[in-house]
C-alpha cells in the first residue's frame, strides 16, 4: 500500500517542503485514497495513502507520536501487526489506531532498528527522531517494497518510486555505465544499488541504514539465508517424501498471512501450478466466491495470446467470480505507453504490459491480489536451472552467466556507443563476487541465493509493485514469505530440480490441483506483439529510436539500430530477449522521463 516520500538536510537548513510535496503528488496513483506532509527543521516526510488496515483517519500518514518523540512513513504491510501490538500492549504501550502503521511506530520505539528482525511482511519505511535527529529508512528482507535514493551535497531525498524522485528536480541524470552494461547483460536487469542514472540509488533489500544529523550513515544487513542444508535443524534429516508436506505447509502458512486486510482481496490467476496453488489454498482457508482475474492478448507471429484454457478451468474448480481480460491489439500500444511510464526503471520484459493493463481491471474490483511472484527463482523453476546439477560449487558463476546473460562482453563493443562502453566485464564479475561468497553447499544453492537476494528483487518483484500500484492496487507475494524462502533454501536440489524444476512443489500440489495444470508446459504472461516486435509496436520503437533525443543521447551505434530496425526479430539475446525491444525499451523509458 501507499508511496512514502521525505528529504533530509545535513547543513541545518530547513527541509525543502515544496520538493517533498512535488514528490508526493507524482506518486497520486500508489496512494489515491489521501496524502499527508510533515516537517520538523531538516527532515520532512511525505505520503500518498492505499486504504488497506484500518481504514480510519486514525491511520492517515505521516503518523506523529508526540509522547515517543517519533515521525514515520510506511509502504507496505505487516502481516503479524496484530501479534507484535499485543506484545507492545503487554509491555505497557497505548494504541489509538489499529493499524500495522502505529504497530511500526511502536515497534521501532521498543527495539531501534532491529524491530525490523520481528516483522513478518513487505515493507518500505522512513522513521524520524524528533529528540537525536536522525533519520532510519528500512526496507524488507526480499525487496517487494521499493526505496529509492537521491543526495546531492548536504541533502538526501527518498521516495517510493524513481520519477517521484525526478519531480523534485535537481537529479543528476547522466547514464550509470556500469548500470548499462548490466542492463545489456542481464535482460535489462540492473542489481544492486545502482539504477540507469547516476544520480538515483537504491536502498538495498533487508538492510537498515541509519542517518545521522551530520550527514554519515551506517547500514545493518538483518537478513542473508545461507543455502546450505544444515542452516535450518529442524529440517536437516528430512527424508524425500517428508520435504512435501513441510513446503505445503509454511505456503500455507505464507498464504493464510495475506489474507490480513480490512478490504476484499483476490488472486491473480494465470492458470499456471504458482496462481492456481494459491487459489487453492485460499480455498482451503474457507475463502468463497474469491474473485481471480486472467488476461489474454491477440495472437502474433504465430503465438497464442492466452493461457485460458488453464485459469478457466480452476475458476470452475473453485467456484471464482472469475474474471477474462482481453486486449485487443487497438489497446495494447496505449496500454504500453502508460506501462512505460509506470515504471520505476525499464523493464523490458514483455509481461509488464500484461500486468499493467490486467492491473488496471483488476483495481475496478478489488484493493489487494495474491500472486505466484516469485515460485520459480525460489524453488528452481527456470531453465537455466538445470544445467547446474553437478556443476562443482566454484563454477558457478561461469555456468550461470552461459545460460543466463544476454551476451557475452565483447560483443557489446558492436551494440552501445563507445562513449558508453566499459573496458571491464562488470557484470560477470559481479556474478562471480556474489556466487563466490561464503555459505551456499553447491553451485545451485550459490545461483538461487543470487537469484533470491539480488535478481528476484530487481526484475520480476519491481515489475509487479510498479505495475500494480500505478492502479492502487496491492499485490501480495506468498512465495516470498522470508520463512518460506528459507525452507526453499534448505531443501536439497535434487527435490527442486525434480520433473523439469520445482519437482517439490509439484509434488506438493498434486492432492489440489489437476494433473493437467500441474504437468502442463511452463507458460508466462504471453504478450505476442510484444514479443515479435510487428505492427504498431514496432512503429512506436522505431520513433523512440530514431528520435531526436536518441540521437542526442547516442547509447547504440547507429549503424546496428538501422540493421535491427530493417529486420526486426534478427537479434534475440540467450534466453529469447529481443534485442531490438531491449533498445526500444530504455529510449522509451528515458524519454517518457524526460531524460
Amino acid at each position: 500500500m501507499c508511496g512514502l516520500t521525505g528529504e533530509m538536510r545535513f547543513d541545518g537548513k530547513p527541509a525543502d517542503m515544496g520538493a517533498v510535496d512535488r514528490m508526493t503528488e507524482a506518486m497520486h496513483e500508489r496512494g489515491p485514497d489521501g496524502s499527508g506532509l510533515w516537517a520538523m527543521g531538516p527532515i520532512a516526510l511525505g505520503h500518498r495513502r492505499l486504504k488497506i488496515i484500518d481504514l480510519s483517519e486514525k491511520a492517515a500518514q505521516p503518523m506523529v507520536d508526540g509522547e515517543l518523540g517519533l515521525a514515520a512513513v510506511f509502504n507496505g504491510c505487516l502481516y503479524n501487526y496484530r501479534e507484535l501490538r499485543e506484545e507492545l500492549r503487554s509491555a505497557g504501550y497505548r494504541f489509538f489506531s489499529t493499524s500495522d502503521t502505529e504497530v511500526l511506530v511502536k515497534a521501532f520505539h521498543r527495539w531501534g532498528g532491529e524491530c525490523v528482525d520481528r516483522f513478518k511482511g513487505m515493507f518500505a519505511f522512513a522513521v524520524a527522531e524528533r529528540d537525536t535527529g536522525r533519520l532510519t529508512l528500512g526496507r524488507d528482507r526480499l525487496g517487494i517494497k521499493p526505496m529509492y535514493l537521491s543526495r546531492s551535497g548536504d541533502r538526501l531525498r527518498f521516495a517510493s518510486t524513481l520519477p517521484a524522485l525526478l519531480a523534485a528536480g535537481d537529479v543528476d541524470t547522466t547514464i550509470d555505465r556500469v548500470a548499462l552494461h548490466h542492463y545489456m547483460t542481464f535482460h535489462s536487469l540492473v542489481p544492486g544499488e545502482r539504477t540507469i542514472l547516476d544520480g538515483v540509488s537504491r536502498l538495498p533489500a533487508a538492510t537498515v541504514r541509519t542517518f545521522e544529523p551530520d550527514g554519515t550513515s551506517t547500514d545493518r544487513r538483518y537478513w542473508d539465508p545461507a543455502y546450505t542444508r544444515s542452516a535450518l535443524p529442524e529440517h536437516a534429516g528430512l527424508g524425500d517424501d517428508e520435504w512435501r508436506p513441510a513446503v505445503l505447509e509454511a505456503l500455507r502458512a505464507a498464504v493464510r498471512r495475506r489474507m490480513v486486510a480490512d478490504v476484499p482481496v483476490g488472486v491473480l490467476l494465470s492458470g499456471g501450478l504458482d496462481s492456481s496453488l494459491i487459489l487453492a489454498l485460499l480455498a482451503e482457508e474457507g475463502q468463497e466466491g474469491l474473485a481471480t482475474f486472467s488476461i489474454g492478448f491477440e495472437a502474433a507471429g504465430g503465438e497464442r495470446g492466452d493461457e485460458f484454457h488453464y485459469s478457466d478451468l480452476m475458476a470452475r474448480r473453485y467456484g471464482t467470480d472469475h474474471h477474462r481480460i482481453r486486449i485487443p491489439d487497438s489497446r495494447l500500444v496505449t496500454g504500453l505507453e502508460e506501462a512505460v511510464r509506470s515504471m520505476s526503471e525499464p523493464m523490458a520484459s514483455h509481461d509488464c504490459v500484461a500486468f499493467h493493463l490486467l492491473s488496471r481491471e483488476v483495481a475496478r474490483h478489488v484493493k489487494v491480489v495474491q500472486s505466484g511472484q516469485g515460485a520459480d527463482e525460489v524453488f528452481g523453476g527456470y531453465s537455466w536451472f538445470q544445467p547446474l546439477a553437478g556443476v562443482p560449487r566454484e563454477q558457478a558463476g561461469d555456468a550461470y552467466l552461459a545460460a543466463f546473460a544476454d551476451r557475452p562482453h565483447q560483443e557489446l563493443a558492436g551494440i552501445v556507443s563507445p562513449e558508453y562502453l566499459l573496458d571491464d566485464d562488470v557484470s560477470s564479475a559481479y556474478v562471480r563476487a556474489h556466487t563466490a561468497r561464503p555459505g551456499a553447499d553447491t553451485a545451485l544453492d550459490a545461483v538461487l541465493r543470487l537469484e533470491t537476494t539480488a535478481m528476484l528483487i530487481d526484475d520480476p518483484v519491481k515489475r509487479v509493485d510498479n505495475m500494480t500500484m500505478a492502479h492502487g492496487l496491492e499485490a501480495r507475494t506468498p512465495f516470498l514469505d522470508h520463512e518460506l524462502v528459507e525452507l526453499a533454501a534448505a531443501c536439497p536440489d535434487g527435490l527442486k530440480l525434480a520433473d523439469g524444476g520445482k519437482g517439490v512443489l509439484k509434488d506438493a500440489a498434486r492432492r489440489l490441483l489437476p494433473a493437467e495444470v500441474i504437468d502442463r508446459p511452463k507458460g508466462y504472461f504471453p504478450v505476442p506483439a510484444v514479443r515479435h516486435l510487428d505492427g504498431p509496436v514496432l512503429d512506436l520503437v522505431r520513433d523512440a529510436l530514431t528520435a531526436q533525443a536518441a540521437r542526442s543521447r547516442g547509447l547504440f551505434r547507429p549503424e546496428y539500430v538501422r540493421t535491427l530496425l530493417d529486420d526486426p526479430g534478427r537479434d534475440r539475446a540467450t534466453t529469447g530477449v529481443n534485442t531490438l525491444w531491449q533498445l526500444g525499451l530504455l529510449e522509451l523509458w528515458l524519454q517518457a522521463q524526460g531524460v
